[in-house]
């Protein structure tokens, strides 16, 4: 058996975990890829704070906060050089003209019950590396967003009390859940390190924005949407293949998790037909918001953050008429993109046992009023751009885009667009719009991306990064 087999398939195991939870970090390999293509030698992940052990047996970083030191990197990874100000429209592949109209294989099979086509197909023995920069600094987001579940995971667990958990209506079994989930999180970043190569993003240190249990679930909740719909976004671009296919089996993980933070916050477990993908700024938008700062010298990556735009009357997912939630954006703990709804409000919906109005820990709720609907009114302000974000403020907003003319809903299958009208210095409004996926099955529903943009430029599944260059500002809409 060749060593090259070894290693690729040695990528596919992941490490014995048990009992108590591991610190959020994880241990480096010494060598990556088939036939070890990339030697290194690595130094421990480390954040600058230690580890320690709560006294619910639980373990996080000592320090969650902001970054109190002065940047000395600005701005995202640059290449050697930029070739054009924007990726231009071109006409469908002519190649791309496949039709089957008989309904069997109409080329000859390259072997017994294996139709023509495919790739990857071939023998090839599998290469499980980037192949690319795009792979590389997609792979690097993604490996960003992992060592932020793996720390916010366990951070969650070590802050609050059992007290505090019974409360919330999350005993032992939903927080040994949730330990497990952050023990996924381990083998997710060991496996996406080893697939980048020795300058793979360390751990860094993070500022999170919730205070109780409710609102640490909605964060995740929220996290995990732009975790999932990030990948979605791009991995059907990776010039790997087979980092795409491990990447899959990685995702498919996250997007439970997504579904089981929604149930633990009273939310429908799972309110469209199809989930959305995301181009890669997008997520890296609202990750690097709580990120503090990294150890020296980790990996920066090339996307672009865009300014925030705040949803004033974002429905508080905590109150049983969510109608009634404030329209000055008083209702959402800070102003970072997805920070969660406020929890400590009258009228809260949790520990209500009424069908319809309940929001309590459960597999599954029905809302009798919903938390959006078609033709709500929905209020913004945004950031103008050059804002300092990121780790050690070291990465700034920008905008390619002209004055904001309209309001983009990304969910489902679809990208559709609302007219807004400005009332003031970056401030309007729109009301949402109503579209069908298929039938009578509305596009607009569940955690979902929201942008002011100065083109209703069309876009589908497959090219939405073509409408970077015309957003003015990115948020999170909280639509069911």
């Amino acid at each position: 058996m060749s060593d090259s087999f070894l290693v690729a398939a040695a990528l596919l195991l992941a490490p014995v975990l048990g009992a108590p939870a591991p610190a959020p970090q994880v241990t480096a390999p010494a060598s990556f890829g088939p036939d070890s293509q990339v030697s290194a030698s690595i130094q421990p992940s480390t954040t600058g704070y230690r580890i320690e052990a709560l006294e619910n047996g639980y373990t996080s970083a000592t320090y969650h906060g902001p970054y109190t030191g002065t940047p000395t990197t600005i701005g995202a990874a640059p290449g050697p050089t930029t070739l054009g100000a924007s990726i231009p429209t071109l006409p469908p592949n002519p190649t791309a003209t496949y039709y089957n109209t008989k309904g069997v294989p109409l080329n000859p099979l390259p072997a017994p019950f294996v139709p023509q086509g495919g790739l990857g197909t071939n023998g090839t023995l599998p290469r499980y590396m980037v192949e690319s920069d795009f792979d590389f600094e997609s792979i690097s987001l993604g490996l960003y967003q992992e060592w932020i579940e793996l720390d916010l995971f366990h951070d969650g667990l070590a802050r609050f009390t059992d007290k505090e958990f019974d409360a919330a209506g999350l005993g032992a079994e939903a927080r040994s859940l949730i330990e497990f989930m952050a023990d996924q999180e381990t083998g997710h970043s060991t496996l996406l390190t080893n697939m980048l190569g020795e300058r793979a993003p360390k751990q860094c240190v993070y500022d999170y924005p919730y205070r109780t249990v409710r609102e640490w679930i909605d964060f995740m909740q929220r996290v995990t949407r732009f975790g999932e719909s990030g990948v979605w976004g791009f991995i059907n671009h990776l010039d790997s293949r087979e980092v795409g296919q491990l990447l899959a089996q990685s995702i498919a993980t996250e997007a439970r998790q997504q579904m089981i933070f929604r149930q633990m916050s009273g939310l429908t477990p799972m309110d469209v037909w199809f989930e959305n993908g995301w181009p890669q700024s997008w997520a890296w938008t609202m990750l690097a918001q709580y990120i503090s700062y990294c150890p020296e010298n980790t990996t920066r990556l090339a996307w672009q953050n865009f300014p925030t735009l705040h949803i004033l009357n974002n429905a508080n997912i905590n109150r049983y008429s969510p109608n009634d939630t404030a329209q000055d954006g008083s209702e959402t703990v800070g102003r970072r993109i997805t920070d969660p709804s406020v929890s400590n409000i009258t009228g809260s919906c949790e520990h209500i046992n009424a069908t319809g109005y309940g929001c309590g820990p459960a597999i599954a709720h029905n809302k009798s009023e919903p938390l959006s609907f078609a033709g709500k009114k929905v209020l913004f302000q945004w950031d103008a751009p050059g804002q300092a974000v990121g780790p050690n403020n070291s990465y700034v907003t920008s905008t390619t885009a002209g004055a904001p003319k309209f309001v983009g809903w990304s969910q489902q299958l679809n990208l559709t667009y609302s007219p807004l009208t400005v009332t003031g210095n970056n401030s309007g409004y729109t009301y949402q719009p109503e579209g069908f996926v298929y039938g009578t099955e509305g596009i607009i529903n569940g955690t979902m991306a929201v942008m002011l943009t100065d083109l209703d430029l069309f876009v589908t599944p497959f090219n939405t990064s073509m409408l970077n260059p015309h957003i003015v500002a990115l948020g999170l809409y909280q639509a069911g």
